[in-house]
């Protein structure tokens, strides 16, 4: 039993379904604004093949991410939604 007095160092949710979905969502958020970026890069007169590949890797790696998500332990959900929360921010701050 862990001792109250020491802070875990991954704190386990206190819902894991609310972390999962939680997790999940902001996989798909991330996914998601790839998903545009790459619509986007298609459709460009002068699409730059190599902004295309690392788009289509970085979107592969989250898919793979949000697969993991089934059967990753609460830790992990926990690390992933965090992860994927701050990667949105700087996406959107970054812009395209």
């Amino acid at each position: 039993m862990p001792d109250p007095a020491v802070p875990s160092s991954s704190p386990e949710p206190a819902d894991p379904a609310a972390a999962y979905q939680a997790a999940s969502d902001a996989v798909a958020q991330v996914i998601a604004w790839y998903s545009q970026q790459l619509l986007a890069e298609r459709r460009s007169p002068a699409p730059a093949p190599e902004r295309l590949n690392r788009l289509i890797a970085e979107h592969a790696q989250c898919v793979r991410d949000r697969a993991g998500l089934e059967d990753a332990a609460p830790a992990e959900v926990a690390r992933i939604a965090s992860l994927y929360a701050a990667r949105l921010k700087e996406l959107e701050a970054t812009g395209p």
